[in-house]
């Protein structure tokens, strides 16, 4: 996928590919979750000005889809402890809860948030 700027783009993006695929729908909308949470996560938290944030969908035989959204900021994120009283915050959990395993890789400019969702 190119590079996107906004979050809808992304989600929007991953759907195409997802549907190129022929992922199951349950599936499809756990990933374009995922990806537009990681997503808003870049562009709130780890925005750089003039650089956008990648996204990255590989499939993995029938069985899963791997997600990676990347962006230039090294610092990384921090999963927040549940709040019913908070209105943000809650996007990491979601992932967590979400995917089958999550972690962050560091690389050379940045990081890159990888999340992998059975299928």
């Amino acid at each position: 996928m190119p590079l996107a700027e906004n979050a809808s783009e992304a989600r929007r993006g991953a759907r195409l590919v997802l549907a190129c695929w022929a992922v199951p729908d349950d599936a499809a909308e756990t990933v374009a979750l995922i990806v537009s949470e990681l997503a808003t996560n870049a562009i709130r938290h780890a925005h750089v000005p003039r650089r956008c944030f990648e996204v990255a969908l590989t499939r993995d035989g029938e069985k899963a889809i791997e997600i990676e959204v990347s962006d230039a900021s090294s610092r990384h994120p921090v999963v927040k402890s549940f709040d019913p009283e908070a209105t943000s915050g809650r996007g990491l959990l979601l992932v967590e809860a979400l995917s089958d395993a999550w972690e962050v890789r560091d690389r050379e400019f940045g990081k890159t948030l990888w999340a992998r969702v059975l299928s």
